[in-house]
């Protein structure tokens, strides 16, 4: 049998993420690796959930998502941004946000194009748009600010550029871009007739400024393509439900790729969702943000406390910090070492630049847990690193 594999994966590593919550158990360490919440999700999307599997919702929804989620989307849409979306015309309902971001690439983005990614960025990016023959252009952020530079933007534009990539609140830097920032980007994407692909999973997560779709800046409507799910809202990270929300020629390429990926998300889950849309009010967004605040706040302090550089994210959940002052170790050696001797498990800050040697002496850490979990997290720092 040949053993030749296709060359589009011979750049791929498997995920770091992934392998680092294989460490973590393996040592019996705090996982502050993998995004993943360790508390409950609301009640109200578990009864949800029952009640469905209960009344038979078992079978293949809808390819691009059952009606009852898809209207609530366009609820959502447009009582939260003011969006006019079309729910049988823009919206694609795909399995996780990953999966759509897939999709969206395959469908928009042709060999030989160039998609421009700002970096540090989500590890899948990159990959996907190798998948689809083109090639990613990293526009490097510079710490602790991670601030945009619209001249360095403007600098990687080429006649191939088909899409910007832009994700915020920002996995891993927690930035939450600016209105000058999303001008920016917004201004190339007119003048140059690029689209925009923006990963808004963490939307509803943000301590400082406000999340504003790019869709909404004058001129982007019909050039934005808007990522985002339900997982990270809701804490349901297991059930793989994302959303795609873009004008109706791109939605119906999105739509056939996405069919052929995955035929559809599970029926009984996207009932569930539809659920928490229209059943959980502003109390919930605003006591699930205060409870981020809060543990931002306790794994941050320890974090300084002991020695790491790192600056309060401003959105999502996660905390990229230098560990120099430690070790002379690489990245992914430090983390093994930290999950082996000191019993918290980091992800290696190499998997989010596309040349690993610029995330060298960088790692990130997911608060995404109990506030006790951080707790634990910070008392085994402070032993560690005293």
């Amino acid at each position: 049998m040949s053993n030749r594999t296709a060359r589009r994966t011979h750049s791929f590593t498997e995920s770091l993420i992934r392998d680092m919550t294989r460490v973590a158990r393996a040592h019996g360490a705090v996982n502050l690796a993998q995004g993943f919440p360790d508390f409950p999700a609301p009640q109200l999307l578990k009864d949800a959930a029952c009640r469905a599997i209960q009344d038979d919702v078992n079978q293949y929804a809808v390819t691009w998502g059952t009606p009852s989620l898809r209207a609530a989307l366009a609820r959502k849409y447009r009582e939260w941004y003011g969006m006019d979306v079309d729910e049988d015309r823009e919206i694609t309902v795909s399995c996780g946000a990953t999966e759509a971001m897939a999709a969206v690439m395959l469908a928009l983005v042709d060999p030989g194009d160039e998609v421009i990614v700002l970096e540090p960025f989500y590890e899948n990016y990159g990959p996907d748009a190798v998948l689809c023959g083109a090639r990613p252009v990293y526009l490097t952020l510079t710490p602790p600010e991670f601030r945009l530079d619209p001249e360095r933007l403007r600098s990687l534009v080429t006649k191939r550029t088909r899409a910007i990539v832009l994700n915020t609140p920002n996995n891993p830097t927690g930035r939450v871009f600016g209105q000058e920032e999303m001008e920016a980007v917004a201004d190339v994407c007119r003048e140059h007739d690029v689209l925009a692909v923006t990963d808004e999973i963490y939307e509803h997560i943000l301590y400082e400024g406000s999340h504003v779709p790019l869709a909404t800046f004058p001129g982007m409507r019909d050039r934005t393509v808007v990522v985002s799910g339900l997982s990270k809202t809701f804490s349901v990270t297991g059930w793989r439900i994302g959303t795609i929300v873009a004008p109706p020629v791109l939605t119906s390429a999105i739509r056939k790729v996405h069919d052929f990926l995955t035929v559809g998300a599970p029926a009984p889950l996207q009932e569930a969702c539809a659920a928490g849309l229209d059943g959980l009010g502003p109390d919930y967004y605003e006591g699930m943000t205060r409870a981020y605040a809060e543990r931002r706040d306790v794994l941050h302090a320890g974090l300084a406390e002991t020695g790491f550089e790192c600056a309060k994210p401003e959105g999502a959940y996660y905390i990229l910090a230098g560990f120099s002052s430690h070790s002379a170790l690489d990245d992914v050696a430090f983390s093994r070492w930290m999950a082996k001797e000191c019993g918290v498990a980091p992800v290696p800050g190499s998997c989010f630049f596309g040349r690993p040697e610029d995330g060298r002496d960088l790692v990130r850490f997911a608060f995404c847990k109990r506030t006790a979990t951080l707790e634990r997290a910070v008392e085994r720092l402070r032993a560690f690193f005293g």
